[in-house]
This record gives C-alpha cells, structure tokens and sequence, in this order.
C-alpha cells in the first residue's frame, strides 16, 4: 500500500471517529456530522471525495463510541426507543410502517429520533388518520429511499419522542429492499421490530 493511501485511510479513519463523537453526543446528523468533523480536522483545506468516510464508516464508530462511553445507558434508551416506535407501528398498521435509522440499526442515544417509513395509497390518509387523533404534526420532505426525489415526511412528538413519518405510494413497499448492499438489515416490519424487542428483554 502506498503511503498515500495509508494516509487517507488514516484521515477518513479520524473523520469517521469525530463525526461519531457528534452524532452520539450532540445529535447531529450524518451529513452534518461528516461536514463539521472534517472542518475540525483539516480546517478550510480542500477535501478531497475520497477523504471522507461513507455512512457505513461511520455507523460503526458510533456503535464504537456507544460501547465506550455509554455502555450502560445506550442499551436502556435504544430498548425503549424502540417499544415506542412498536406502539406507534401498532397504530399505523394500516400503513405498513417499517422502522428504519439508529432505532433500527442499534446506534440510537440520548438525542435520536424515531424514523418510520409508511405506505399507502395517498399521503392524505395518513394525514387524515393522525388529524382525527389529535396529533399536531408538521410536513417537511425527505428524499425517496430508492430514486432520491423527495417524499412527504411529517413530523410530531409523541410521549415526547420525536417521530418522523416518510409517506411513500403503497406500489414502493414492493421495491423496498429489506436488506442493504452492506448486508445490514435496511427497513423493519412490525413483527421483525417486536422479535428485537424481544430478543433483548430475554425470557
């Protein structure tokens, strides 16, 4: 290996871990994160694509930070995170929520939210369905999981977690990969959620 690459694997290896830093401390996002860790790094240098850690990178230093500094307490918060979004998916079922993130992947803390993915004919339903049960909600839009056009997402607290709700069609369920090229599980249906729950509280 030449030196070079040696040093830019060096480099996005330390990107990687200042960005979890952010991510589990502070609740930044991935893009946000990846950008400020980079800056504290290299300053206003130029960086180059290659430099930067990809998502995956990333997720496993946060998983890494976890284990380090909130061993005891990550576990308790990410279980309970979880038996929310069940609750909620339970509500929605209608829709064919599937739970996706750090709840799902198992890198959830203190500032995490709750991301859900819904399917139905019409984003109206859903609307209707969370007016009629008196949830105040606001419409934000976050790009389509497979083709990157944007998809309405709406956005409440609920027993004072954040829940965010990416409405697609009911026909993109049937695209929708349950297991990412990574070979990590993408999406969660209800059952798969209740099996983890479960795995984790024991007999």
């Amino acid at each position: 290996m030449s030196n070079y690459a040696s040093n830019t694997d060096l480099l996005r290896a330390e990107i990687a871990a200042a960005a979890a830093r952010l991510i589990a401390e502070d609740g930044a996002d991935y893009a946000t994160a990846k950008r400020k860790a980079a800056k504290q790094i290299l300053g206003n240098a130029r960086i180059r694509g290659e430099t930067m850690p990809d998502n995956t990178q990333i997720e496993e230093e946060v998983r890494r930070y976890n284990e380090i500094f909130f061993a005891d307490s990550q576990p308790v918060r990410l279980l309970h995170l979880r038996k929310v979004a069940l609750r909620i998916m339970d509500d929605l079922a209608q829709f064919s929520p599937h739970l996706t993130g750090a709840v799902l992947n198992g890198t959830a803390g203190e500032h995490s939210d709750i991301h859900l993915q819904l399917f139905a004919d019409s984003a109206k339903d859903v609307e209707i369905f969370l007016i009629n049960k008196n949830v105040d909600f606001e419409v934000s839009e976050t790009p389509h999981f497979r083709r990157g056009d944007p998809v309405e997402t709406v956005s409440f607290l609920w027993q004072d977690e954040g829940v965010h709700l990416a409405l697609y069609e009911t026909d993109d369920l049937r695209g929708a990969v349950k297991v990412s090229p990574e070979g990590k599980l993408a999406r969660a249906s209800t059952d798969v959620v209740r099996t983890l729950i479960a795995e984790k509280e024991g007999p």
